[in-house]
Parts: structure tokens; sequence; C-alpha cells
């Protein structure tokens, strides 16, 4: 039987309710475990920030992507995109199975957003080369997407080149369809396909989260099946998603045809 895995990429609003009124990342890590995916990318993630610290009594005492690792995810990497006076943030990838490497590369566009791709490469069991994960969190204005894609593919060029398996998920603030580009670029250069595209014909609507309208958050892959794609929306296999962040996530079971056994 050919190894498969789920991955998911949820952008969890910092651990706060769509309104920043309730702390919700203990639901947040509820859910995801519930899910059970094998990776898991996330976009907005507070490492630390003492403001909230005070103000909400529960605040865990692990920074937030340690948090929702514990008790499940082995390997952890974060990568901080934006500091402050009260702490940073920025994206993680959370994994079930080794982390072999991985790199932060600062893709900050202009001074009033830091972004950055989160590179890893995974070890699966039973594949026969690494996976490598790439967790985005792309700029609001056109002209900083179009410049971190660049930068994205060359960047992946040289250190996931060939067909060799590659994942790259997260939030890409595009609400554009496959004619605005974003899939075309992945696809020419890198020979990526996103998997609601792939699977529906269009990627998945994920924001707002109450009434879901624009295709914000995007997994595209290569050298790799695609065995099933859903949302994480409303009840998925008993589990309630709503209200949880301001985003849909999105999770899919992948492949790979040469394997290890």
């Amino acid at each position: 039987m050919t190894p498969s895995l789920t991955l998911a990429t949820y952008n969890i609003h910092k651990g706060l309710s769509p309104l920043n009124r309730k702390l919700v990342i203990h639901e947040v890590r509820e859910k995801l475990h519930a899910l059970d995916a094998d990776i898991i990318y996330l976009q907005e993630v507070q490492g630390a920030h003492t403001r909230n610290e005070s103000k909400f009594d529960d605040w865990p005492s692990l920074p937030q992507h340690d948090h929702i690792a514990e008790g499940r995810y082995q390997d952890i990497v974060y990568g901080v995109n934006a500091e402050h006076e009260h702490g940073h943030h920025g994206n993680a990838i959370l994994s079930a199975y080794p982390v072999l490497d991985w790199s932060n590369c600062d893709v900050s566009h202009h001074r009033f957003e830091s972004r950055g791709h989160l590179l890893a490469r995974i070890k699966v069991p039973g594949w026969d080369l690494p996976l490598t994960c790439v967790c985005v969190h792309l700029g609001l204005l056109k002209k900083s997407r179009t410049a971190q894609i660049d930068q994205l593919i060359e960047l992946l060029t040289e250190q996931a080149p060939g067909d060799s398996p590659l994942v790259v998920a997260g939030d890409f603030n595009d609400w554009r369809s496959k004619r605005g580009g974003v899939s075309r670029a992945l696809s020419e250069g890198l020979g990526l396909v996103e998997v609601f595209e792939e699977i529906n014909g269009k990627p998945a609507r994920t924001f707002p989260a109450i009434f879901p309208m624009l295709t914000l958050d995007r997994i595209y892959v290569r050298g790799l099946k695609i065995e099933e794609v859903f949302r994480l929306h409303g009840d998925v296999d008993g589990v309630k998603w709503r209200g949880l962040s301001d985003h849909v996530g999105l999770a899919v079971k992948l492949s790979r045809s040469s394997c290890v056994l």
C-alpha cells in the first residue's frame, strides 16, 4: 500500500476569535488534534504577546505553536516574521515526522508588512525522497505578492529542484482564481498544481469564515497524488470549526507514487 499523509493549512488569527474578543487557541488546539493531520501549516501564530498574556486569564504558558503541537507533533518549526514591543508572530509548521532541516526566508516587500517563507524538509516514512514544505503568508498588495511569488520560485528552484515532492500552502491573500496569475506562475515556475483547482476546478473559498467568498488560502503540490480535499468549515466529521478564525482552514490527503516499503 502506498504511504499517504494528511496535510492541513490554517490561518489561526493569532489564536483569537474573528473580532478579537475571545481567546480560542485552546479550541483551535483541540480541533486540530481531532483532525489528526500529519503535517500542519499555521499562519498568524503568536510566539509571544505580553499584552494579550495579561489580558486573558487562560493564555497558554507555551508559545502558540508549541501549545498546539504538545502531545501530537514531535517536530516544530517557527519562523518569526514580525517583532513588536509586545512580542512576535509568524508562521509555523508542525510535523508528526522528523524535520531534516529548515529555514525562514525574509520576503518583506516594504516596511509596513513583515513576511517570510518558512521552509522545512520532512522525512515521511516509506517515501523515497524528503517532502519539502513551504508555509507562506503573502502581502496585501498585488505588487508585494508578485515579488514574493518570484522569490518563492527562485528559492525552490534551488532548494527543491526537479520533480521532488513539494507542498506550498498558506494564506496567499489573493482573491482571484486561476486567472489571477498565482496558479499559473507556480505551475510554470515550479510545476505546482492547486489541489482544489485540480479536484473541483477552482480554489476553495476561505474568507471571511462567517460567509466565505474569497479564495485567499491555497494548497499547491508537486510530485504527489491528490486523494481527497476538504475545508475545515462548519461541522466536519463531528468537529465544529465555526468561530475559531476569520479564515477557513484547508486539508488534503496525499500519496507518493514512488515509495520505499
